[in-house]
């Protein structure tokens, strides 16, 4: 919400640093996760072997322990006691997917407005804010019924109404008393993620703090005040305008993932459609929070110096006091096979752009790593292969990427690569270099060479992904929420290992059909006359 994701939000989580503008605009769409890192060049050296790197893994593996709530909550702990910090995650494991036709976004609203307080924290007087907050939604609705009926006169005097509510309302607010307490505490990183996936909330304290974590966290989800809700409704309509009906890259994006699916809900954008936004109201945010935040939903995993026994402790002091609350619904997934191409050009203010897409299995896939593996021979630095070409020699791209597990991995998504046109070329030319790399690839095995390249960049991402209690902590969260076990984070290593060349040449056969294949082409429009 309030920055960048810390690093290792997954475990194939490395962000392309090259391409910093078309980057910008996928956050803001999907809240961006990739999820197989390309290590800095640094870290591409074959500093670390399987035999090296496994002990240690089993010794992190090992230092961490889970408990489950009467309720059915999940804790992950993790004892580092390098340092007396400790970093803490909440993950709750709903997002976009989750939402339905006409109520797209409601996952990001919920994102931030937990950070508006409780009936204790962020109010001056409670009683007389829950009044007027109330007073504001019966408004809002009457605003709504005029807007439908073209009613302008009384629209005009409920947007005045509406107005001077809310700074009634403000009078009452007191201005990010939860993130002081947190910072005054010595805390830092507070922040907030929605993804296609999940949604998860985050920051680092001291080690002699856990107890006042316990207390506001399970505060803030107990018992949650959405105030100042039409505030953060502009706040978010205008990021959407920013980032999305405003950006030509952040327009593709939206168009390009409409396309290449036909009814998943991986379709609609995470920060949702204008017309939903404006139309939500609290009541949509309190339903959406009902349904998904219950403790058998989240997982909390606490990674640092601490006792798990304080953990499990205080957890069940704080955080027992949740009511159990049933299991809510997966999303109906029932996106039929792709048989033919599909391609789409826009024509907007911008560079020209080349996506190419093609449908993939999910996080909890046998050859999750593969398709890791692929992407970094691919795209994975200067040395991969379309960087070589299509940069290096034909220079027909300023640059290229991929974004493998688009938008979510949680379900069957979309493994795309993309590239910037070279001033004097086509987006028509990167796709034909494309297809030549992609049938080389089908056709004849990598060498030896190639093979052991990625598996060093694979190993120095897994460990670039655990260097950090904050990326420990998301890795721990995410694997239990999407594949049902944490531990599954310390057997890739293995996987990685086990990949062979025929491997690597059999995904990409399965994977690379022209069927399956959805293409879009950013254009620059004609310059107005």
């Amino acid at each position: 919400m309030n920055g960048t994701p810390p690093t290792g939000q997954g475990l194939w989580a490395g962000s392309r640093q090259r391409l910093r503008p078309l980057l910008v605009g996928l956050l803001a769409v999907v809240s961006l996760w990739l999820w197989w890192p390309v290590a800095p060049a640094a870290a591409r050296e074959p500093l670390h072997t399987a035999q090296t790197i496994q002990p240690y893994l089993d010794r992190v593996e090992e230092a961490v322990t889970e408990f489950t709530l009467d309720n059915d909550m999940k804790f992950i702990v993790l004892e580092r006691h390098q340092a007396p910090v400790v970093s803490f995650m909440i993950h709750a494991n709903v997002g976009a997917v989750d939402e339905t036709d006409g109520k797209t976004g409601v996952a990001h609203y919920l994102e931030h407005l937990a950070f508006k307080g409780t009936s204790r924290i962020g109010t001056k007087d409670f009683a007389a804010e829950q009044r007027v907050m109330a007073q504001l939604d019966e408004v809002f609705d009457q605003l709504l019924a005029a807007q439908s009926a073209a009613d302008t006169a009384k629209t005009a005097r409920l947007q005045e109404e509406l107005s001077a509510l809310q700074q009634e309302a403000a009078s009452f607010v007191e201005q990010n008393q939860y993130g002081q307490i947190i910072q005054q505490a010595g805390g830092v990183g507070l922040n907030a993620t929605t993804s296609a996936d999940e949604t998860r909330y985050f920051y680092s304290l001291p080690a002699n703090k856990l107890e006042l974590w316990m207390s506001l966290e399970s505060e803030r989800f107990l018992d949650p005040v959405f105030r100042e809700f039409y505030e953060e409704k502009d706040v978010i309509l205008e990021e959407r305008r920013m980032r999305v009906d405003n950006s030509p890259i952040g327009t593709m994006i939206e168009r390009f993932l409409e396309e290449a699916f036909v009814s998943h809900p991986y379709r609609r954008p995470v920060i949702g459609y204008q017309d939903d936004l404006f139309v939500a109201t609290r009541d949509d945010i309190q339903t959406f929070y009902d349904t998904y935040y219950g403790p058998a939903n989240l997982t909390a995993v606490v990674v640092g110096d601490v006792d798990p026994g304080e953990v499990q402790r205080l957890a069940e002091v704080y955080f027992g006091r949740y009511a159990p609350r049933a299991v809510p619904p997966e999303p109906t997934i029932d996106e039929p096979e792709q048989t033919a191409a599909r391609e789409f050009t826009l024509a907007l203010p911008s560079e020209p752009w080349y996506l190419e897409g093609y449908h993939r299995p999910s996080l909890r896939h046998p050859d999750h790593v593969i398709y890791g593996m692929i992407e970094s021979l691919l795209v994975g630095g200067r040395t991969s292969r379309i960087y070589k070409t299509a940069v290096d020699e034909a220079r027909i791209a300023l640059d290229i990427g991929s974004l493998n597990g688009f938008p979510g991995d949680r379900y069957d998504n979309i493994f795309l690569i993309y590239g910037l046109t070279a001033p004097g070329h086509t987006p028509d030319e990167i796709g034909a270099l494309f297809a030549q790399e992609l049938e080389r690839l089908q056709q004849a095995p990598v060498s030896p060479e190639e093979l052991e390249r990625v598996k060093t960049q694979a190993r120095a991402g897994l460990l670039q992904s655990l260097a950090s209690n904050s990326g420990m902590a998301s890795l721990l969260a995410e694997y239990q929420a999407k594949t049902g076990d944490w531990r599954n984070v310390f057997n890739n290593l293995r996987a990685i290992e086990a990949v062979s060349a025929a491997d690597i040449q059999r995904v990409a056969q399965t994977l690379f059909r022209p069927e399956g294949r959805t293409v879009g082409k950013l254009v620059q429009a004609p310059a107005a006359e």
